[in-house]
């Protein structure tokens, strides 16, 4: 496990370094006897005028705040927040004001590029919007919903469900994940393609502002043109503008009807073009469409050894593809009618479709279970990456020849969401490598895949945001203009840069 700073230098920050030169966190810095009790003296008026309840200091009860959710980093905090109401969050960001203390705004801690974890034990604290976990209101005459920032995704929407409707955000980590977090890092996931990033699926927005005032932007009109739309200030900004308290949401009717196959390719520009067919005969019924390779069945069952796989593993490429609906659409009959089709065309070799919603949790589980046999290979490369849907089987297969000669050994896991041109390029390091080779290797690797993708002009973060993993790259490919706005933007809504510092840029008073 490695400390947060050394981290981020291997994985980001040491082009021209010797990773050597790269300390662990806290090394570097030595905690005076000076520092020290200024801590504890933060963490006392802390609790004074929060209350013991809302704060905790105990450096034990601290490491799940700060860790990241693989489990690569820990870093620290001088204390973790957790209020219970709009109000409460207003008043601790007014004292951290008056103590001098940053704020990491965090949901379910469950993101990948370290937006959410501190890299300052001294002068940072954790404000976790875990126990605002009310559902507030679900209008099923208006298909909204508002609910407090710190709802788990999973069961925020199995209680739209209950009420007829749905809410379309899917994610692998829905079970733990908050909708806070998912509007702040403007999440993708598997559904994309039919109902778009998660900004597309938010009417307005509730947010603590720096200086502790609130922004009441909850309205849940669907057309309100009064000048500039302020809730996209903070959709994707991760907590560097303000603290998300609450969301309203856009809802669909539930689709009750849901088609889900499997199948064997030749290819994955056969998948680029079994996805055309697709989006021209199912439309906007389609509402996920995922490639995977044949790893992905080795790799998910050594996550999962009881995991059942319905189909042969050695195809090239495969498709897991779903279509669902309600009302009088039939959805089965049209997956049924469009397999058949390209089946015989010879674009689809071989495929299974559920016959049950179990059997189609299984399909979703290989899926799933991909990431979780990644995570017990040890630390390597995640990558989440965009481009041209037509130049997307072109850019995996010029990224993996990059990444084969730049590092001997290396396994490339390549997957995602054909129809947004979002690929999961990973990188598993070669067996055997020490921790320190692991770090080399996956910063060459991830060197040669950014290089590939600066030629095919895509960009760096698809989905997962940029955090603190990838502000480097993130900075040395913005353009003046856009830095200028980016900067103007933050220093206008949060001077004293009180919010998420280290994330996205790095902002200081002069720049």
């Amino acid at each position: 496990m490695l400390g947060l700073k050394t981290f981020i230098s291997a994985q980001v920050e040491n082009a021209g370094e010797t990773l050597s030169a790269c300390l662990p966190y806290g090394k570097g810095i030595v905690m005076t006897s000076e520092s020290s009790a200024l801590v504890a003296e933060r963490q006392a008026a802390l609790r004074t005028q929060l209350g013991e309840d809302i704060v905790l200091s105990d450096a034990e009860e601290l490491v799940r705040y700060c860790r990241d959710w693989h489990g690569d980093v820990t870093s620290g905090a001088v204390a973790v927040l957790r209020p219970r109401s709009t109000e409460q969050v207003a008043q601790a960001v007014r004292l951290c004001r008056e103590l001098g203390l940053s704020i990491v705004p965090q949901g379910g801690n469950t993101g990948l590029v370290l937006g959410g974890i501190p890299d300052e034990e001294q002068s940072q604290v954790v404000l976790s919007l875990e126990r605002m976990n009310k559902i507030r209101q679900i209008d099923s005459d208006d298909f909204s919903a508002v609910v407090d920032a710190g709802c788990i995704l999973s069961e925020l929407k199995d209680a739209i469900a209950e009420k007829g409707m749905f809410f379309p955000l899917a994610l692998g980590a829905q079970g733990t994940c908050r909708i806070g977090g998912n509007v702040s890092t403007n999440a993708g996931g598997i559904n994309v393609l039919r109902y778009g990033m998660t900004r597309e699926l938010i009417f307005g927005l509730e947010v603590v502002l720096p200086d502790g005032s609130i922004f009441d932007g909850l309205s849940t009109l669907r057309k309100d043109n009064r000048g500039i739309d302020l809730k996209q200030l903070f959709i994707g900004a991760e907590g560097t503008l303000g603290i998300i308290t609450a969301v309203s949401l856009k809802l669909t009717p539930y689709p009750d009807q849901v088609a889900t196959a499997l199948l064997g390719l030749a290819s994955l520009d056969d998948a680029i073009k079994l996805f055309r067919r697709a989006r021209r005969d199912c439309c906007d019924l389609m509402s996920a469409f995922e490639f995977m390779p044949p790893l992905a069945f080795t790799l998910a069952k050594e996550a999962m050894p009881d995991l059942p796989i319905p189909i042969a593993a050695d195809y090239p490429a495969y498709v897991l593809m779903e279509i669902s609906g309600c009302g009088l659409v039939d959805i089965d009959d049209l997956m049924g009618r469009f397999l058949e089709s390209v089946m015989e065309d010879g674009l689809v070799l071989d495929g299974t479709i559920a016959a049950s919603q179990s059997q189609a949790r299984n399909l979703w589980l290989i899926r799933e279970g991909m990431n979780e046999g990644q995570a017990k290979r040890g630390m390597h490369l995640r990558t989440d990456v965009s481009v041209k849907l037509s130049e997307l089987a072109a850019f995996v297969a010029d990224a993996e020849a990059a990444v084969e000669a730049a590092v001997t050994g290396a396994i490339c896991v390549s997957y995602g969401h054909v129809g947004d041109g979002n690929v999961h390029l990973n990188v598993l390091p070669a067996e055997g490598a020490t921790a320190d080779e692991r770090i080399e290797q996956i910063y060459k690797a991830k060197v040669a895949i950014n290089g590939v993708l600066d030629r095919y002009q895509g960009s760096i973060s698809a989905e997962h945001g940029i955090g603190r993993l990838k502000r480097a790259d993130f900075e040395a490919r913005l353009s003046p203009v856009r830095r200028q706005l980016l900067t103007s933007l933050k220093h206008a809504i949060d001077p004293d840069l009180v919010m998420n510092p280290g994330c996205q840029l790095n902002f200081s008073a002069n720049s």
